[in-house]
């Protein structure tokens, strides 16, 4: 309807133009999502809104239609245009490169209610403007700058060449790594020497360290590039001048150092000018980077944050560009209040003054210094920071810095409320000086590969000091000098008891000697898997150094009785159809696994074959043995198993003959069921739910023959010791469907039965109550003839069910049919005014006089020839019953009538003796039209029958008098 009025009004009235002039920013929101508002806008208005592209510098919008129109959407957009004069505008430099972070941040400025305009992706600009409420506007930034920090995009150095030995074979490396850090998204680019990683800070980082973990040369390559006698390791050192330290084979490392002349360790290669060039570009970008890569923390509280950002982040923004520093502030819902600045060291400092000048001209804030040796600084913390948090928690959240480990300063800087100030400094004085009156220190030189010993399995050896003396014990980390250094810290007589306790453990593995066995090298592989076991078994220990004495001598033996049986294995060779070989496995290889557990041998299947071709057959033979020589395929006979049909079982004899039987009993039989046809869609069952559960009964497979062959053989394939399951299971089901199809023809016997048509309706009853309670009381079916269809009997009554059924029901209906013909009707003389009254609403009373005397009453239908007459039907006592009753009603109610009769005639109105003509409707009457020819025709200058507007008219005298 706004269309064809906004259409018609274009065509009918004058048109008008207008422009109006909005900032080019503001034209999306005349626009509306999918351009929904514009149309809206040209509808409501009639009008049409022209608005240029946003590549185009115009901002005006030209408005036509007409002038009412046209003013009215002008002050429509005006009106849209000074909405958003009221919203905050913030524009972000973007990476075009970096569409993960975008959506990431497009996700959090949603939850915020700020709108946000994404440069096209074939826009040179990299500028997001950001639109919305000052209040909202703050906290989406600290949200975006935090989800920024959080993202990151790297590069891995990788030969292209590499690229397909990094991904793996089917993709499996990179699966890996994907499935760890599914954020992270890894791109090879094809012909680049570089791997790009996209996603989570972290992730990338962990992602990066296991690519570049592939690049590095294994140790195990170590020797292939040392080369026979250092051939390939001298040519190296000789073409670039530079010494390479290769770590040996028993430090398992794979670090290579190289020292030497840099333009040796690395080497540009090029043209002199370009080389130097890309040296020069190098040097400074490195040196731009470590300059700008500075970073400061800064310590604000949580409150002052929103006073930091400003008014629509005026105050960070402000901060940010004066300086050329990146200041990120941890999330609102974040419980860090730690705001980090990174950039050049000066700009840092600067920014860190302005920002804490903030925070204290906005509350009384104090700074003081404590000195602490930086010895007790780690107790002071406690694990995990826990003591140090609940210091500042207690202190009003006051906050406790201390300096970089290492840096060798004892000073502690406490910033705070003046109040809390004093309060934190005086605990930390407190606790350091109860730190250095209990704490005693003794340091204990032991071997390194003592130390996993001495901590023991999951730290238990350790705790149990621990707790049993309550010293502390602290070990070397992986990268301290001091290797053999063991640090006891603690009260003196808990540090006493702990040193004792450890020189004694300490001593007892002074006490391990080693004992060496020869063990053939081909053997080595069968110990790996079980090792760990053997160890655990004998002595707690690795078995490469077992406790002396018993324990030791029985490792030995075991591991010989290892050996004897590797010595006494063999292999057999057992022919099973390929197609069986997934039946014999099981599911999952459950019933393979469970036998190699059962004999302890190994079973290997054949890979599967498209196309095989026969081969020999081969002969059980042990480990020793040589097979026969000069035996060719085109010498097979023809008739011996394929290569793809045979399982090869290899261990001791006896036990690969037991694995060899239990194979056998896996093996699937087929036996045949005779089962009779018609039976088979039973067995089958809707949508196979009966074949198919029976089949996951018995774990069998069963095959029913097709419908056209109409063959009675059913075949059950499984295991043999189901089979007989099986099949007893089908042939008890088969008796149950005789049973039901012999059921069925029982209930199928049918009786007829002839009945005069007229007593139908008597027999049925009621909306069926008589025929119903029949079926229900005998359990059978009874049919009606069709009185449409002239084919059939209308005699005719059909019983369907048991035979003994059938009759009983047969006889409870001629036993009706008997009263029906015992039953007489007679005419009852009944005064129609009287009818009414006997009869009552809905029939209630004339159907208990039917239910008390057992009778049929029928009262004439209106129009009848004789309205008085009424038939009552039945047994002849029952009938004279009735009819007495009725004609005392009759009496009674006759009565009551006739005095009504008398009361109405004196309550009419009296009649007009005269009918009155029947109205004709609205009739006009002395019309021009009506006149006759005689009558004379009106005179025009007479002033009375054509009188003039104003002018005074004589009144016209009418025949019957005045007016």
């Amino acid at each position: 309807v706004m269309k064809a009025r906004k259409d018609t009004v274009a065509r009918l009235q004058t048109q008008a133009s207008a422009t109006v002039a909005i900032p080019k920013e503001h034209h999306h929101s005349v626009i509306g999502k999918n351009g929904e508002k514009l149309q809206d806008l040209e509808l409501k208005t009639a009008t049409k809104i022209q608005i240029l592209r946003p590549d185009d510098p115009s901002n005006q919008i030209k408005i036509t239609g007409t002038k009412e129109g046209t003013e009215k959407a002008r002050h429509e957009v005006l009106l849209i245009s000074a909405e958003q004069d009221k919203r905050v505008v913030e524009r972000l430099e973007v990476e075009k490169a970096s569409p993960g972070c975008i959506i990431g941040w497009l996700e959090i400025l949603g939850k915020t209610g700020i709108s946000v305009e994404i440069p096209p992706s074939d826009s040179i600009s990299e500028t997001a403007i950001l639109r919305g409420k000052p209040e909202k506007l703050g906290q989406a930034l600290t949200e975006v700058y935090a989800k920024a920090n959080s993202f990151t995009v790297s590069s891995v150095a990788a030969l292209s060449w590499l690229h397909h030995f990094i991904i793996g074979k089917k993709g499996q490396n990179l699966a890996k790594i994907t499935q760890q850090m599914p954020k992270v998204h890894i791109e090879f680019t094809e012909g680049e020497d570089k791997i790009t990683l996209e996603g989570p800070t972290e992730d990338v980082n962990v992602a990066q360290e296991q690519i570049e973990s592939m690049i590095n040369i294994d140790h195990k390559f170590h020797r292939h590039l040392i080369g026979k006698s250092g051939a390939n390791i001298n040519r190296i050192k000789d073409q670039y001048k530079v010494s390479m330290c290769i770590p040996p084979d028993s430090e398992m490392s794979n670090l290579i150092r190289i020292e030497g002349d840099p333009q040796g360790v690395q080497q540009l290669r090029g043209p002199k000018n370009e080389a130097e060039k890309c040296t020069k570009y190098m040097q400074k970008v490195v040196a731009d980077l470590v300059e700008n890569s500075y970073s400061i923390s800064v310590p604000i509280f949580k409150q002052f944050h929103k006073n930091i950002i400003g008014k629509g982040g005026a105050n960070i923004k402000k901060i940010r560009e004066e300086s050329n520093t990146k200041i990120d502030l941890p999330a609102e819902n974040s419980n860090s209040e730690t705001i980090i600045i990174t950039g050049k060291r000066a700009n840092c400092k600067a920014d860190r003054s302005r920002i804490l000048s903030i925070q204290k001209d906005l509350a009384n804030i104090a700074e003081v210094e404590v000195s602490n040796p930086a010895k007790l600084h780690n107790s002071l913390i406690g694990t995990k920071g826990r003591l140090i948090c609940s210091i500042m928690e207690e202190c009003g959240g006051v906050h406790i810095h201390f300096p970089v480990e290492g840096s060798g300063s004892d000073t502690l800087v406490i910033r705070g409320p003046s109040s809390d100030v004093e309060k934190a400094k005086k605990q930390l004085l407190h606790l350091a000086e109860e730190k250095q009156t209990k704490s005693f220190i003794v340091d204990i030189h032991t071997k390194p590969g003592y130390h996993k010993f001495l901590i023991g399995k999951g730290g238990s050896k350790i705790h149990k000091v621990h707790d049993s003396t309550g010293a502390c014990i602290i070990y070397p980390a992986a990268e301290d000098k001091d290797q053999d250094l063991i640090i006891i810290t603690g009260k003196e007589d808990a540090v006493q008891e702990a040193q004792k306790e450890l020189e004694a453990l300490i001593q007892n593995l002074d006490n391990v000697v080693e004992d060496y066995m020869l063990v053939d090298p081909r053997h080595h592989r069968h110990f790996r898997p079980g090792l760990a076991e053997t160890a655990e078994e004998y002595g707690g220990v690795m078995v490469s150094f077992p406790h002396s004495g018993t324990q030791s001598d029985t490792a030995k033996k075991r591991i010989q009785e290892i050996i004897e049986d590797l010595e006494a294995q063999v292999t057999l060779e057992y022919a099973i159809p390929q197609k069986l070989h997934l039946s014999v496995m099981g599911p999952k290889g459950s019933r393979i696994q469970q036998i190699t557990r059962d004999f302890n041998v190994q079973i290997k299947f054949p890979d599967r074959e498209e196309n095989p071709v026969h081969s020999v057959k081969p002969v059980v033979q042990e480990n020793e043995d040589e097979p026969g020589e000069g035996r060719e395929a085109k010498d097979a006979d023809p008739g011996s198993p394929r290569r793809c049909d045979i399982i090869i079982i290899s261990g001791r004899k006896e036990k690969c003959e037991a694995a060899k039987e239990a194979l056998e009993a896996l093996v699937p039989v087929t036996i045949e069921v005779e089962v009779p046809f018609d039976l088979h869609r039973y067995i089958i069952g809707q949508k196979r739910s009966g074949i198919r559960k029976m089949m996951d009964e018995f774990e069998v497979n069963i095959h029913v023959p097709a419908p056209e062959l109409q063959s009675d053989i059913i075949a059950i394939t499984g295991v043999a010791a189901n089979l007989d399951q099986a099949k007893a299971g089908l042939l008890e089901r088969v008796k149950e469907l005789q049973a039901k199809q012999e059921n069925r023809a029982l209930r199928s016997f049918k009786l007829s039965v002839t009945v005069d048509p007229k007593y139908h309706p008597k027999i049925i009853g009621r909306k069926g109550a008589v025929i119903t309670q029949i079926q229900l009381e005998h359990d059978v079916n009874i049919q009606f003839p069709d009185k449409d269809d002239g084919s059939q009997p209308q005699d005719q009554i059909t019983i369907t069910g048991y035979e003994k059924n059938t009759e009983a029901a047969r006889d409870a209906i001629l036993r009706i049919v008997g009263e029906l013909e015992q039953m007489v009707s007679e005419d009852v003389p009944l005064d129609h005014r009287v009818h009414a009254h006997i009869i009552r609403a809905r029939g209630k009373v004339i159907c208990k006089i039917m239910d008390e005397f057992k009778v049929d009453i029928c009262f004439p239908q209106s129009g009848a020839p004789d309205p008085n007459c009424v038939t009552v039907t039945g047994l002849p006592e029952n009938v004279e019953e009735a009819i007495d009753h009725i004609l005392n009603l009759e009496e009674e109610y006759l009565a009551d009538v006739v005095d009504s009769e008398a009361l109405q005639v004196y309550m009419k109105p009296l009649a007009h003796e005269e009918a009155k003509a029947p109205s004709r409707g609205f009739v006009v009457r002395d019309a021009p039209w009506t006149a006759s020819s005689s009558e004379k025709a009106p005179d025009m200058s007479s002033s009375e029958e054509f009188p003039s507007f104003g002018a005074q008219v004589a009144p016209k005298t009418l025949p019957w008098g005045p007016k």
